[in-house]
Parts: C-alpha cells; structure tokens; sequence
C-alpha cells in the first residue's frame, strides 16, 4: 500500500468511525424525552477517540493488504470451476 492510498484509506475510515462515535455521551431531555443537540458535545475527544480507533483498523487493514498470504483469493479463484 502505498503512501496515497494509505492516506485515502485512512481518511476514509476516519470518517465512517467518526459518525459511529458522534452519539457517544447523547443524553434524552428530561422534560421531552427527545433526544437533541448536545449541550456539551465533547468534540476534541470524540475526534480523539475516532482517531485512535481508526489507527486499530488501519493497522489491521495494513496488514491484511500487506501480507498476500494472510488472505489471498487467487487460490480459491484458481479452484473454482469454470
């Protein structure tokens, strides 16, 4: 994996685990029961904890590219029937 796609890579699941960690800490309003805007949304550790998680996954995915014998479909590919 080059330096590129690593970034495009990267970006992207920093994005997709940023919108999973946003809810985080939401509370309902006692005197609706709806759920709204956060008062204190704790938005440099949600943006830290998305980071820290998206660097797990990137190294997993890291490596799972990295390493062609960890999961390879050209085997399975080349056993298929035509």
């Amino acid at each position: 994996m080059g330096i590129a796609s690593g970034l495009a890579v990267f970006f992207v699941v920093w994005w997709t685990v940023l919108f999973a960690v946003l809810p985080w800490g939401i509370k309902t309003d006692p005197e609706t029961g709806q759920i709204g805007a956060p008062t204190v949304p704790h938005l440099r550790r949600k943006f830290l904890y998305t980071t820290l998680i998206t660097a797990v996954i990137w190294v997993i995915i890291y490596v799972v590219v990295s390493q062609p014998h960890l999961l390879s479909f050209r085997d399975a590919a080349r056993e298929m029937p035509l």
